[in-house]
């Protein structure tokens, strides 16, 4: 149940905005199209505190899907401030999540799935064992193992129906491929993270009777960055909103669709939005960036959306910094010079509102290397970080350690949380009373007894390992491939590897490494804001990329856009010297003409 005074106060917050007003008051589908910086988040976590509180009576609830797990964990942190925790009348999490949990798991055999007794999500390494064993059958001198994994993926998510003639005839190679691979998971009694909305999909197709029965569960649901979760999902959507009357509360925005290669698909919130039963309500004060930032980000975009600042009054400032010599020279005077300067002019902020944007993880290494050499801490959210910041596991690993980390005195996180955060990630093993208190009684004594920010990470985690993480994530299906980035990473910081020397309070940002640089890729800073902002190797050639098809080439404006509209108070543009991109260059024409 949320706090209905909790929720009414971020209501009256709505109010002096006429479309997120519109939007906490609509009644029938709503789409909210919403610009960067426009406060979706604050209107759809509000929204679902309502829909809770006055729309949606217990037992039933309502369900949140989301694009990743960071973006779920941002949600259920707000509705946590509303009174909203997590519960069975509550479901927030991804498209893959939602269908494995909410689907597949509790009805795979009722519903006909095919699925063997018992099955399991394959790791990385099965997936791999399971498309070189295909790929023998079916291709002739296959070659890349990855690019056939990355064609394999998109004919998957591209062509729902297998019955089609279009599925067979697109590409009859690659159908054969992705369907000899398909039964070798099936023989290893495994699925995929692609099969579990592909699976949720055919299920709900044929089964009408599933179809009532989410609907008793969910009679709302809510979609978030609707642009990017892809074809399954708009499919799930069309038949559960419009066929079967469960209602919907989407947002989105197509302006900010960049991962086209994992099968997004923009078109498709357009094409929603401009349904006649569908109320739309765009979003267009923005209330993060200054008005100067707000202006250029319409030139990044190449379309005017009609987007404002809030604050006029509040400039913002835009800089091009062309720079000489390799990526690490580069980084070496931004860390050393810019960064500085920058910092200097906002004697308020600190490291830990600068984020450092680029391309590539590979360009994000010369970042890394320079941020080391000058004793500054960061952190990476990109492909060479030392885990993944998508994973639920890690991020519950990283509230426990700040509980440990002085939390435990200061309340924050509170105990409670990690308790609940657990019991949502460890689910499946907690099906009785005796071990939903078994696992509150073995977290309790294992983090107690490590409460020291400046204890070895390999031994605390050991620790937390043996007494609470493999007991119960034994008995998780959604978790094997969790705990293969769990191995990984403890691999890195046992004894002989090379982070041996990692502290506790590194994993949860304490103290000192709590005032840290963001060095992320575009695509993982999407939803993120900061002060400062440095886009970096923004060339020709790395953004977009050389041979880039028109396609591509729309899409790496929408990316570079997104970086730009991450930023507040600044954003620096570097680009290697006489190697600009064509982005950069039409923003450096705009200021020119600016005056």
């Amino acid at each position: 149940m949320s706090d209905r005074a909790a929720y009414l106060r971020a209501a009256e917050q709505l109010r002096g905005n006429p479309g997120q007003w519109t939007a906490y008051e609509s009644t029938g589908h709503c789409i909210v199209l919403a610009g960067p910086g426009s406060g979706k988040t604050k209107t759809l976590t509000a929204k679902m505190a309502r829909i809770l509180a006055e729309d949606v009576h217990e037992p039933r609830g309502v369900a949140c899907i989301t694009y990743n797990n960071e973006c779920a964990r941002e949600l259920e942190e707000r509705l946590a401030s509303l009174g909203v925790e997590p519960s069975g009348r509550v479901f927030v999490g991804t498209v893959h999540s939602f269908s494995l949990t909410q689907i597949v798991l509790p009805y795979a055999k009722v519903a006909g799935m095919g699925l063997p007794e018992g099955f399991g999500v394959a790791t990385r390494a099965e997936r791999q064992a399971a498309l070189t064993k295909a790929l023998a059958s079916t291709v002739e001198q296959p070659g890349n193992l990855q690019d056939w994994d990355f064609r394999l993926g998109n004919y998957r998510r591209s062509f729902l129906n297998r019955d089609s003639a279009e599925w067979r005839d697109t590409d009859p190679g690659l159908a054969r491929l992705v369907e000899a691979y398909e039964a070798e998971l099936r023989r290893r009694g495994l699925i995929d993270f692609d099969d579990m909305p592909l699976l949720a999909v055919r299920a709900l197709r044929a089964n009408p009777w599933l179809q009532r029965a989410l609907l008793a569960k969910y009679p709302i649901l809510v979609v978030d960055e609707y642009q990017d979760l892809g074809t399954a999902l708009h499919r799930m959507v069309m038949g559960l909103c419009f066929s079967t009357g469960m209602r919907l509360f989407a947002v989105g925005d197509a302006d900010q669709s960049i991962y086209g290669f994992t099968g997004a698909r923009p078109d498709l919130l357009r094409r929603l939005s401009e349904r006649e039963d569908v109320e739309t309500v765009r979003l267009k004060l923005n209330y993060r960036s200054g008005n100067r930032i707000v202006a250029a980000s319409r030139v990044a975009l190449g379309e005017e959306r009609g987007y404002e600042a809030v604050d006029a009054a509040t400039q913002g400032a835009v800089f091009i910094h062309p720079m000489g010599g390799s990526y690490e020279q580069q980084a070496v005077r931004m860390v050393g010079d810019l960064l500085p300067q920058a910092l200097a002019r906002h004697p308020g902020l600190s490291y830990r509102d600068v984020a450092v944007l680029y391309p590539a993880a590979w360009i994000g290494d010369a970042v890394a290397g320079a941020a080391h050499a000058a004793g500054i801490a960061f952190v990476r959210n990109d492909g060479n970080a030392l885990y993944p910041r998508s994973s639920r596991l890690m991020q519950w690993l990283e509230v426990c350690g700040q509980w440990c980390c002085g939390g435990w005195r200061a309340g924050k996180p509170r105990f409670t949380r990690l308790l609940k955060e657990g019991r949502w990630l460890f689910a499946e093993a907690l099906h009785s009373d005796d071990r939903i208190v078994d696992f509150h009684r073995r977290l309790i004594a294992t983090l107690w007894d490590s409460r020291d920010a400046s204890v070895n990470l390999h031994g605390w985690l050991d620790e937390l390992k043996a007494h609470v993480v493999v007991p119960f994530a034994t008995g998780c299906v959604a978790l094997r491939d969790e705990m293969e980035t769990l191995a990984s990473f403890t691999a890195r910081i046992a004894p002989g590897g090379d982070r041996a020397d990692m502290v506790l309070g590194e994993l949860a940002g304490d103290g000192e490494h709590l005032d840290r640089l963001t060095l992320s890729t575009l695509h993982s800073a999407k939803g993120r804001e900061f002060g400062l902002v440095f886009m970096f190797g923004m060339d020709n050639g790395r953004l977009p990329r050389n041979g880039a098809s028109q396609s591509q080439l729309v899409e790496a404006r929408r990316l570079f856009y997104v970086g730009f509209t991450r930023a507040k108070s600044e954003v620096h543009l570097t680009h290697s010297a006489r190697r600009s991109s064509l982005f950069v260059d039409e923003i450096e024409q705009h200021l020119a003409s600016e005056g």
